[in-house]
């Protein structure tokens, strides 16, 4: 993925920072789905889209909602008239979105490359930066939440979040409910040895 943004500035925490050397743009984009988002602060459908985005985004990616957040990251592609509008825009949004900045050329290779007519448009991409689904507004709308699900398996990433085998002879406690855990993952154990 991080090959599509190579030699390439993105904007971060709502403009604040840009994110442009390899080494950034490959940490903030790997192992993750893409969501590019091609929208204008101005378009009633876009307006009304977005809201549905931001929190289908955060219902995602928001330690509020999950335990740990998804593998996702989107950049917002505006299609706005003034630099004005698109910093209004993304003050609204999650600060974790990143963005093209305003009048940069990419923004143009990116209609092109992905036949971007008009607005709103969502195109999800693997990390290889493969196309998942060419336009996935409809699918967001109508699914829910439930659509990352199929596009996480589609882009076949690898979940980082587990723990190794642990040897039960040599053990160490991680926690102060790691005992109750330990003897509750017996008893669990036991009973299925019990129904086989």
């Amino acid at each position: 993925m991080a090959a599509l943004f190579t030699g390439k500035v993105l904007m971060a925490n709502r403009e604040e920072d840009k994110v442009e050397t390899e080494r950034e743009l490959s940490r903030a984009l790997e192992n993750k789905v893409l969501l590019l988002y091609f929208a204008a602060a101005r378009c009633p459908r876009c307006r009304q889209f977005s809201r549905l985005l931001k929190d289908f985004f955060v219902r995602l990616t928001d330690e509020f909602y999950v335990e740990r957040a998804s593998q996702l990251v989107l950049v917002y592609v505006s299609q706005d008239e003034t630099e004005e509008q698109q910093r209004d825009f993304l003050r609204s949004m999650p600060k974790r979105w990143l963005a093209v900045p305003f009048g940069d050329a990419f923004k143009r290779e990116l209609e092109l490359r992905f036949a971007v007519s008009e607005v709103p448009v969502v195109v999800v991409l693997k990390p290889s930066g493969e196309v998942i689904v060419e336009n996935a507004v409809e699918e967001i709308q109508r699914v829910g939440l439930a659509c990352f699900r199929n596009w996480q398996e589609a882009a076949e990433l690898v979940d980082r979040n587990f723990l190794l085998a642990e040897d039960p002879e040599d053990w160490t406690r991680r926690s102060i409910t790691d005992p109750l855990r330990r003897l509750k993952y017996k008893l669990d154990k036991k009973k299925e040895e019990k129904n086989k």
